[in-house]
């Protein structure tokens, strides 16, 4: 089968139909709107983005480690991780063993994204440092499809740019544009260590780049300019005072003095 029909039915392309982190638009609403899922890009080939991504975050290729079982364990119920916890920009481990406690750890994180009302969730928005994505574009436990996304990579990307308004259950009510790649060429392995290779266009690319964004420790404000920065800032600062009152620690980053972040070429401007 080839790729384009293959991804017109395959159950990753439905579930990345719709934005990652909160439903806000009806089902049928982003089907009418985002029903193109592949086109003919303009290409940029460079190194897997996960690997310039490390680096432009001060992380060596020798710290892109395996996760250990120690990595996996996890306490129940999981909770969503808020900004500015240091859990969100911390490495996250690659993933080389598909178990039980894998499959577990998958089901306990699409529990807490129902239950929040989410439609998707990284590892690391739940505490665990590790290379791991989940979705379901319904966004109802019962409905819909269920689809994991283990280690992913970015081969390619287009040179085209998009601006759409995106959220995030880290971030809770706050809603601002990002602009991002219309397309990506992504490779990554299921909860069994089944791997696969698709292209995703327009919205279906969004949400991939946005958790992908988790799984690098970047966030999504890390790409806003500094005019759309302006208009959450005293949001992203109540986040800060909620953490400090919370933990009794100061906030570990303020952005009131942020200083941009440079991400990897292509991937937003920051």
């Amino acid at each position: 089968m080839d790729s384009l029909t293959w991804l017109r039915s395959s159950p990753i392309s439905r579930a990345l139909l719709f934005f990652t982190c909160r439903r806000t638009i009806p089902l049928s609403s982003n089907l009418r709107r985002f029903h193109r899922l592949t086109s003919t890009p303009i290409w940029s080939k460079h190194p897997p983005l996960e690997v310039r991504a490390l680096a432009k975050r001060g992380f060596s290729l020798k710290e892109n480690k395996v996760a250990s079982p120690a990595d996996l364990n996890f306490q129940t119920p999981l909770k969503i991780v808020e900004y500015p916890d240091p859990t969100l920009r911390a490495m996250n481990k690659r993933i080389d063993t598909f178990d039980d406690n894998l499959k577990k750890l998958v089901d306990e994180m699409f529990d807490v994204m129902y239950k929040t009302d989410g439609i998707g969730l990284s590892a690391p928005q739940v505490g665990i440092n590790v290379q791991l994505m989940v979705f379901n574009p319904v966004g109802e436990r019962g409905e819909g499809e269920e689809i994991v996304l283990v280690n992913p990579r970015v081969n390619k990307y287009s040179k085209k740019m998009v601006l759409f308004k995106e959220g995030c259950l880290s971030f809770p009510g706050i809603y601002a544009d990002v602009e991002r790649p219309e397309s990506v060429k992504i490779d990554a392995r299921d909860v069994t260590g089944a791997r696969f290779v698709v292209n995703l266009s327009d919205f279906p690319a969004r949400v991939f780049q946005h958790e992908f964004d988790h799984l690098q420790g970047v966030l999504f404000f890390d790409r806003m300019t500094e005019e759309v920065l302006d208009s959450i800032r005293a949001e992203l600062q109540a986040l800060e005072k909620k953490y400090e009152a919370e933990t009794g620690n100061p906030s570990p980053e303020k952005v009131a003095i942020r200083q941009r972040r440079k991400m990897a070429a292509g991937f937003g401007k920051s």
